[in-house]
């Protein structure tokens, strides 16, 4: 009974070394299945290297995903204007100013002003001569060229010894008189608008983007003698 025991057991330590070992195995000692490429032996065909080149160029270029980690082209920046707009008559200023408050220009806005006339009437007139002599002898020569309708100005203005030949309410007349002068031999007559003296408002207007400066011009456009110019 022992001896069958003993080799019960040898035979079962066996067995159990043996399948540990892969002697059971079926496949043991096969060559591994290895896949065989799927050709369509009879689509195949064989292209000469020029063939190959010309394939190569028509192919459409791969596309490259742009690299997150760089950054993207910043975008231009916008131009910026300085215009001028004017010139405006007090009256026209403030309610140009007006207009321009939702625009918030701050220290972009600067008014300028400039000495301007008011224009009433035309003179026509030979220049200052310097003296009542002066003035008395090219009175003569007048008269001697056949204009009789002048007179000699004497007052305290810039235009003391001058000699006046007209005043007209527009300046199509006094070109008119002018011309007929020169036909009569006098040269030396000029025509100078007359009117009171006054100030005009200009504005300067810098670093405007393109609606900003649509703006101010759809502003100025209803003010009749104003305008939008840029800086010089």
């Amino acid at each position: 009974m022992l001896r069958f025991a003993f080799w019960s057991l040898l035979l079962l330590n066996a067995a159990l070394f043996a399948y540990a070992q892969g002697y059971f195995d079926a496949n043991r000692g096969a060559e591994p299945v290895r896949p065989k490429p799927e050709l369509n032996t009879g689509r195949l065909m064989l292209l000469t290297r020029a063939q190959a080149e010309a394939a190569a160029r028509a192919a459409p270029a791969p596309e490259v995903a742009p690299d997150p980690l760089t950054p993207a082209d910043p975008p231009a920046p916008q131009a910026l204007a300085c215009v001028d707009a004017g010139p405006f008559a007090q009256a026209e200023a403030r309610r140009f100013e007006s207009s321009l408050v939702p625009l918030a220009l701050g220290a972009r806005l600067v008014r300028q002003t400039t000495p301007s006339q008011d224009v009433t009437s035309w003179l026509v007139h030979i220049p200052p001569q310097g003296s009542k002599e002066a003035a008395d002898r090219k009175a003569a020569e007048l008269r001697a060229l056949g204009v009789t309708n002048f007179f000699i100005m004497n007052g305290d203005s810039p235009l003391k010894w001058a000699i006046s030949l007209g005043v007209f309410k527009t300046e199509t007349g006094a070109q008119a008189l002018l011309a007929q002068l020169n036909k009569q031999g006098v040269h030396t007559a000029r025509i100078t608008p007359r009117g009171p003296q006054t100030t005009r408002y200009t504005y300067r207007l810098r670093d405007l983007d393109a609606e900003t400066r649509a703006k101010v011009a759809a502003i100025v456009q209803p003010f009749e003698d104003a305008e939008v110019k840029d800086c010089r």
